[in-house]
C-alpha cells in the first residue's frame, strides 16, 4: 500500500500546491494576492492581505509536505482548517454537490488529510526514512480537531476584524432608523 498512499499524497498534495500558489503568485490561472485580498475581504477575512498569504502559504507548504510526506499530521491539519475554512465561508450554504458549488470536494479532501494522518505516509515518505512516522487513530484525531480549531480561530479573528470602525464596509450596520 506503499505506492498507493505515495499516489495519493502526490495527487492531494500537488493539487493543495497549485491552489495555494494560485492565490500568492496568479498561477495556474489564479488571482494572485490583489484577486485573493478581495475575496478574503468578501468573506470577512480581515486583515485580508494577512488572511490571502496565510490561506495561500498554507496550502502550498502544506501540500509540499503531503507530498514528502513531511510532518504528515501537522500538514493534516493546516490543510484541514483552510478546507474548514472554506466550507464556513464559501460552501455551506450551497449544499454539499460540487456542482452546485458545494462542499463535496472539500469533504473529499478532509477525509482523505484525516486518512494520511490516522495511517501515516507510508514507507515512501520522510518521516518513515527518519523514523518518524506518526499513526493511529490519536493522529487522525488530531489532524481533525487541530484543523477545526485552527479554523475556527481564524473566522472569528476575521470577523472581529472586520467589524472594526475603519477596516472597511463590512462594519456591521447601524440600528438607527434614520427621521
Amino acid at each position: 500500500m506503499s505506492l498507493g498512499k505515495l499516489a495519493v499524497r502526490v495527487v492531494v498534495g500537488g493539487l493543495f500546491i497549485g491552489h495555494g500558489t494560485q492565490k500568492l503568485k496568479g498561477w495556474f490561472g489564479g488571482p494572485g494576492l490583489p484577486g485573493t485580498d478581495k475575496m478574503m475581504e468578501a468573506l470577512e477575512m480581515e486583515p485580508a492581505r494577512v488572511n490571502s498569504i496565510a490561506a495561500g502559504a498554507t496550502e502550498t507548504i502544506g501540500g509540499a509536505l503531503v507530498v514528502a510526506g513531511l510532518a504528515t499530521p501537522v500538514a493534516a491539519a493546516g490543510l484541514i482548517g483552510t478546507m474548514l475554512t472554506a466550507i464556513r465561508k464559501v460552501h455551506a450554504k450551497n449544499g454539499p454537490w460540487n456542482s452546485g458549488g458545494g462542499w463535496e470536494y472539500n469533504a473529499v479532501l478532509i477525509a482523505t488529510l484525516a486518512a494520511l494522518a490516522d495511517e501515516g505516509p507510508g514507507r515512501l515518505s520522510l518521516d518513515a526514512a527518519m523514523g518518524r512516522e506518526r499513526t493511529g487513530a490519536k493522529w487522525g484525531a488530531f489532524a481533525l480537531a487541530a484543523g477545526a480549531a485552527g479554523s475556527a480561530l481564524i473566522v472569528e479573528l476575521g470577523r472581529r476584524a472586520a467589524r472594526k470602525p475603519g477596516t472597511g464596509d463590512s462594519q456591521e450596520p447601524s440600528n438607527d432608523v434614520g427621521a
